[in-house]
């Protein structure tokens, strides 16, 4: 009877892989199909305007036929450079302090707080960013004798660090606390100080994991829409600097789709800034891939 009955679980064996295989190829043709719907509906200004005029141009007055989004392109890699430069040490050194330091209560308890910033709607972080945020910056600027409202990429940055900062702070305190305690113990007998074995052992191990946490707090960063289009004064000019508004892609999207569609070439437009957005998370999933696979290589 067992005999009988393993041709068909090996059957089942290999219809559950091949099903497997189906979905994933399914859900990765669903980008490349998003993507080819995007490029087919941005042919219209594709055809009229030079890629050049249009990824490096400043000029935005869609009434005169002028679309240039290198504004809209900086202004998103400038809010998002400013989330991830203050996230990322914050994140790094309270993950150590959780996964090494801390007392069990404290680790346990802080994990429930954690998981309720995730959970958060980003309007209220918005909310939160134009009752706080953005006057706290403005009183900073002023103090540095700079004009500023408050509205401005530093805003927008330290509104989008807090969003991504429980997403980046979880994976890094799983990652480093699933590192084998043998490291520690061989470490340790081997004369280290508690610091020097997590500096020098822990946090080498963990490197591909703690990188592969910052480009997902960065993926989350970058296509954000509701917060920082609340804070960062969406202004379509090139900030100059972290006091200057911006006016990020996503928000450029979520202001301006479905409105004067009636300007020609508008709607080609928006959805040609919707497949810019996509292909630049892309090249950064790309780019932090390769980044992980030398780390790997180090840590090997």
């Amino acid at each position: 009877m067992p005999n009988s009955s393993r041709p068909f679980r090996l059957w089942l064996d290999r219809m559950a892989g091949r099903s497997m295989a189906v979905l994933t190829g399914f859900a990765c043709l669903i980008v490349v199909l998003m993507a080819v719907g995007l490029y087919w509906k941005s042919r219209p200004i594709l055809e009229s305007k030079s890629l050049g005029e249009l990824l490096f141009s400043e000029a935005w007055y869609p009434l005169r036929g002028q679309f240039g989004f290198k504004p809209f392109i900086l202004g998103s890699i400038c809010v998002t450079g400013v989330a991830i430069a203050i996230a990322v040490p914050l994140c790094l050194l309270t993950a150590v302090y959780l996964a090494e330091y801390a007392p069990r209560w404290i680790r346990n308890g802080s994990k429930p707080l954690i998981d309720l910033l995730a959970g958060i709607p980003s309007v209220v972080y918005g909310v939160w960013g134009i009752l706080v945020v953005v006057p706290m910056v403005a009183h900073f600027a002023s103090s540095l004798r700079l004009t500023t409202s408050g509205y401005c990429v530093l805003s927008a940055g330290i509104v989008l660090a807090v969003m991504v900062a429980p997403v980046i702070l979880h994976v890094t305190v799983e990652i480093l606390r699933s590192v084998p305690r043998e490291f520690r113990e061989a470490s340790l007998s081997l004369g280290a100080t508690h610091w020097q074995t997590i500096k020098h052992v822990i946090l080498r191990k963990a490197l591909p994991g703690v990188i592969a946490a910052i480009v997902l707090g960065l993926s989350r960063a970058f296509g954000e829409t509701m917060a920082v289009l609340m804070v960062a004064g969406n202004v379509p000019k090139t900030p100059g600097s972290v006091f200057d508004p911006a006016y990020p892609l996503p928000a450029l999207i979520a202001n301006n789709y479905g409105e004067m569609m009636s300007i020609p070439l508008y709607d080609s437009a928006m959805l040609l800034s919707c497949l810019i957005l996509m292909i630049i998370v892309l090249l950064f999933n790309i780019l932090a891939r390769l980044v992980l696979i030398q780390a790997e290589k180090q840590v090997q």
